[in-house]
């Protein structure tokens, strides 16, 4: 079954902003700063292609130009690059104009700020979806408390697959932070199935500028 990606990359980028103003760094997108041998987003992007999916897609927002003036050239053969209108959207209205723009049924969702987390992890989360009983009401996500079959939603968020449509009619409207959206989904029965991280880095979103210094040692 052919799968879709979306990368939500379009957030106000402000508690690492602060933190490089606290420290007297240059002011740079979180996006864009140095990671391995690219910059955190083309990190996480390549991850993403690395993994069983047929289609990429990176939703823009806020910083946009200067986001596409590093990351564009090397990308524009192989992610379609989307932008928000209007820019000062939720994190809900980004992940919903990227799936609006997918071909396929089934969507892996993963936010630009977890260049840590793997292809295998990646993989596994389609292969839980596809494999699952009723994989139109199945999300398959990384685990930030219990693994295997969850009895809560709390806390959860990017990166899940799950089905792309019934996604899109939880996320209308909305313009919020995603987990009120997945906890909506599970009090209406949809199975909630979290795998295991490969190492304690993959649970670590890039929110300041200590986490982005953690992720590089």
């Amino acid at each position: 079954m052919s799968i879709s990606c979306v990368i939500t990359a379009a957030g106000k980028n402000s508690r690492m902003r602060k933190d490089l103003i606290s420290r007297n760094l240059d002011l740079k997108n979180k996006l864009i700063l140095p990671f391995k041998d690219k910059t955190v987003l083309e990190t996480t992007i390549d991850n993403a292609l690395s993994a069983n999916i047929d289609e990429c897609i990176v939703v823009l927002g806020h910083y946009c130009d200067e986001i596409k003036e590093v990351v564009f050239n090397n990308y524009k053969d192989s992610v379609k690059f989307i932008e928000n209108n209007p820019h000062d959207v939720g994190l809900s209205t980004s992940l919903f104009n990227g799936l609006a723009n997918c071909k396929y049924e089934f969507a892996l969702c993963i936010t630009a700020d977890q260049p840590t987390v793997t292809t295998d992890t990646f993989n596994e989360l389609i292969k839980i979806s596809q494999n699952s009983d009723n994989p139109s009401k199945t999300i398959a996500i990384l685990r930030r408390q219990n693994h295997g079959l969850l009895d809560s939603a709390e806390g959860l968020g990017m990166p899940f697959v799950g089905h792309r449509i019934n996604l899109m009619n939880y996320l209308k409207n909305k313009n919020d932070n995603l987990n009120p959206i997945l906890r909506k989904m599970f009090d209406d029965d949809y199975t909630f199935y979290g795998i295991k991280e490969k190492n304690e880095k993959e649970l670590l979103n890039i929110n300041h500028y200590n986490d982005y210094l953690k992720l590089l040692k």
